[in-house]
C-alpha cells in the first residue's frame, strides 16, 4: 500500500543520519508529499542538500518553543499544502552539560526547557495541525527506552521522553473519536547528531549491539519501515502504542555474559 496522495510534515531532520530522515526517505519512496521544518539557516542548508531530488518539498522555519511560531507554520502549511495526513515529531533537546553524571543536579530551567521542546511541543504541533487532519490521519513521535528504564547519562531526556509517551496516550484518547491515530516508535540508540550529545554514547551503541537479540544497531532505515506502517492505512486500527524498533533490546534483562566484559 503506497502513500500516493498522502501529504504531511516532518519535524526534526538535522542531516542524513537523522532518524527523521530515515522516515522521510521511506515516505518519499512510497509517493508521499512531505514537507519539512527546520530551526535556523544551518539546518535549512542541510535539508536543501538532502532534498535536491525533491525540489517541490515545502520547508518551514520553526522554533517549537515559540507557540506563535508553530501557529504561523501551520497557517503557511495550510495555504501551501492543505491537508495533513501525517505529522512526525522527531524533536528532542536538553543542555548536554546535564547529559552526563547524575540526574539530581539538573536545574529547573534545564528541566523545563527539555520538557518544553522534547515533550510539550508534541501537544502544540498536534493542536495546530489538527484542523488540517481527517479520519485516517496519523501522528507519530520518536522516543527511547530511557523513558521507562534508567539509562546512564540520559538523565533529563529520559524524564522528558516519559512525558512524551504519556502525551501520546492522552492525545490518542482525545483524537480517537475523529479517527486520528497517535503512536510512537521507541528506537534503539542511533548515531545521530542529537545522540552524540549524550556522554559515552559510543559505548551505549557497542553494548546494544552485543545484547540485542538481533545483534545489530538500529538504523534510520529500520525506523523508516516501522514509521511507514504506522503512518499508512496499514495500521488503521493501531493507536496509543509505543512500538519498539530496537532489535529486541527492550526485552532482555541480562544478555550474554561476554557482553559485560570490560573491553566492549
Amino acid at each position: 500500500m503506497s502513500m500516493k496522495g498522502k501529504k504531511g510534515i516532518i519535524f526534526g531532520v538535522a542531516n542524513d543520519r537523522s532518524i527523521a530522515w530515515g522516515i522521510a526517505k521511506k515516505l518519499l519512496e512510497e509517493g508521499a508529499e512531505v514537507a519539512f521544518s527546520y530551526n535556523g539557516e544551518r539546518l535549512k542548508r542541510s535539508l536543501d542538500k538532502l532534498l535536491q531530488n525533491h525540489p517541490s518539498s515545502k520547508l518551514y522555519d520553526c522554533d517549537v518553543s515559540a507557540e506563535e511560531n508553530i501557529l504561523k507554520v501551520a497557517e503557511q502549511y495550510k495555504a501551501e499544502v492543505g491537508q495533513c495526513d501525517f505529522l512526525v515529531h522527531s524533536i528532542g533537546f536538553a543542555d548536554k552539560s546535564y547529559l552526563e553524571g547524575a540526574f539530581l543536579p539538573t536545574p529547573k530551567d534545564v528541566f523545563l526547557q527539555a520538557m518544553d521542546i522534547s515533550a510539550y511541543s508534541l501537544v502544540s504541533l498536534t493542536r495546530a495541525f489538527k484542523p488540517l487532519m481527517t479520519k485516517g490521519s496519523s501522528v507519530l513521535a520518536l522516543t527511547y527506552l530511557g523513558s521507562e528504564k534508567v539509562v546512564q547519562n540520559y538523565n533529563v531526556m529520559g524524564v522528558a521522553k516519559a512525558a512524551l509517551e504519556a502525551i501520546v496516550r492522552y492525545l490518542a484518547y482525545d483524537l480517537g473519536p475523529e479517527g486520528i491515530r497517535v503512536n510512537a516508535i521507541s528506537a534503539g540508540p542511533v548515531n545521530t547528531l542529537a545522540a552524540r550529545g549524550i556522554s559515552d554514547f559510543t559505548d551505549l551503541l557497542k553494548i546494544h549491539r552485543k545484547i540485542a537479540p538481533l545483534r545489530e544497531n538500529t538504523t534510520p532505515e529500520h525506523v523508516g519501515g516501522a514509521a511507514y506502517f504506522l503512518l499508512s492505512d496499514l495500521s488503521f486500527g493501531v493507536t496509543s502504542e509505543i512500538m519498539y524498533v530496537d532489535g529486541g533490546y527492550n526485552t532482555v534483562t541480562v544478555g550474554p555474559i561476554s557482553a559485560y566484559d570490560k573491553e566492549l
